[in-house]
């Protein structure tokens, strides 16, 4: 394809799986942020976050940027705005909820393409929720379950939730009655009956993920939860950074009038995974695959059924009978 693509925190480990992964697929990619990183043969550009004439001259000559750069309560305006400036569609892997909160209200109204949460948290639980609901225009809920093997996060994870948990002054937030809301006490620990293999595992309730930012953008809908496996969030806890990729099975109920919708994707490694997911969206932006302009998430902007079945190299989609 040979269009080039700046990736902005590419020196990071999600970083490293995208820029793989662009040239995979024919692009050219450009790694960037805000030191130099060994990646021979490429054209390796330098700016911090907070110089707009560097990130103007980082994104010169590229079609579309991907930033990969946490905590991106700092870096998602700036990069945004570099985009904007330079005319090219902008990408992020954000699973910060307060940051993607931000960059949806801050750059509402906006001509280009802003595509905010493009990642294993926030874009793949909204494909998931957007194709399982069909032509049903509402929900009443929507539930998305993330069973996971364990959840040894890179020290990127650890900065976003401090920074996260740092803005909410220690409470937690839920998406409850059509909005957000934050609340104190502990999580609510319940059963969650996964589809085969993983079968019933004890989750922690509104273990609130980005689902809960880019799902309401575009779906009318009273409640969105999101649950998390009790081993993983304890692996998290722990804070251990000795990456042992981990299996994946996100299971998703849609509920509306007393009817419900399922849908599930399963896989491995939820850092390696979220690079075709990021690349898979800039190629649709790319080459006109996409419904409209503006700041969106990947439910509003693409044909949802299509995109899952692109990824089928890296996820398996099946609809559970139960």
């Amino acid at each position: 394809m040979g269009d080039a693509v700046v990736v902005y925190g590419a020196s990071g480990h999600t970083g490293r799986f995208v820029v793989a992964e662009l040239s995979r697929r024919g692009f050219e990619p450009i790694p960037a942020g805000r030191r130099a990183s060994d990646f021979p043969g490429l054209d390796v550009r330098v700016a911090a976050v907070d110089d707009a004439a560097g990130l103007d001259r980082v994104l010169t000559g590229a079609a579309a940027v991907i930033n990969c750069a946490g905590p991106f309560a700092v870096t998602a305006g700036p990069v945004v705005e570099a985009a904007l400036r330079a005319g090219v569609p902008y990408v992020d892997i954000a699973a910060e909820v307060e940051a993607n909160v931000d960059t949806f209200a801050r750059f509402a109204g906006v001509e280009g393409v802003v595509v905010p949460g493009m990642a294993f948290f926030g874009s793949l639980g909204d494909l998931l929720a957007t194709a399982a609901m069909g032509d049903w225009v509402r929900a009443d809920s929507v539930h998305v379950a993330y069973g996971l093997s364990g959840w040894h996060p890179t020290p990127g994870t650890l900065a976003a939730g401090a920074v996260s948990r740092d803005r909410r002054g220690g409470k937690r937030v839920r998406f409850v009655e059509g909005r957000l809301e934050y609340c104190s006490g502990p999580l609510p620990v319940e059963e969650w009956d996964f589809p085969p293999p993983l079968g019933r595992r004890p989750v922690l309730g509104e273990f609130t993920m980005a689902d809960v930012v880019t799902i309401p953008s575009h779906v009318e809908v009273g409640e969105v939860r999101t649950y998390m496996t009790t081993d993983a969030a304890m692996d998290l806890a722990a804070g251990s950074t000795t990456r042992t990729p981990e299996t994946f099975l996100v299971d998703v109920i849609v509920r509306s009038g007393g009817k419900s919708r399922r849908l599930a994707a399963s896989g491995r490694d939820i850092y390696a995974v979220t690079a075709p997911l990021a690349v898979e969206a800039v190629e649709r932006i790319l080459t006109g695959r996409l419904r409209r302009t503006g700041v969106a998430s990947a439910g509003t902007l693409f044909d949802a059924p299509d995109f899952l079945r692109a990824l089928s190299p890296h996820i398996s989609i099946h609809r559970p009978t139960r």
